[in-house]
């Protein structure tokens, strides 16, 4: 695929929300520093996106700031908005993802959040 064809690939997985799976290699390895890596599509799901949807009221929407794409790999600045616990508490993180495209699919993502907010939100 193109470069141009990859961000747009991305921007798809983005605006999806939780429902990222079709677009996932079934390989793929999503790390996530300071909570954790995942490997494998089923991996993804079960331990990262399914325990997340439990907790979550509405996921809103994410807002794309910044792209840079070279090759294989789109780097994408966003921010959440909206996004909301079922607890009834806001979280509106900052992220940068580092995707690495392979074949039409996501193949690997790390994923820098502020992972303090995170654990503030979701400890209490």
């Amino acid at each position: 695929m193109s470069t141009e064809e990859n961000i747009e690939l991305v921007k798809k997985l983005v605006a999806s929300g939780l429902n990222v799976m079709e677009f996932l290699a079934e390989d793929a390895v999503w790390v996530i520093p300071g909570f954790g890596t995942y490997e494998g599509k089923q991996d993804i799901y079960a331990k990262l996106l399914a325990p997340t949807d439990n907790l979550m009221e509405s996921m809103g929407n994410s807002v794309i700031t910044n792209i840079v794409a070279q090759g294989d790999y789109v780097v994408v600045e966003s921010y959440a908005k909206d996004r909301m616990t079922k607890t009834g508490k806001p979280y509106n993180n900052t992220y940068c993802q580092v995707y690495k495209v392979k074949d039409g699919l996501i193949q690997h993502i790390t994923e820098y959040a502020d992972t303090a907010l995170a654990k503030k939100v979701f400890a209490g």
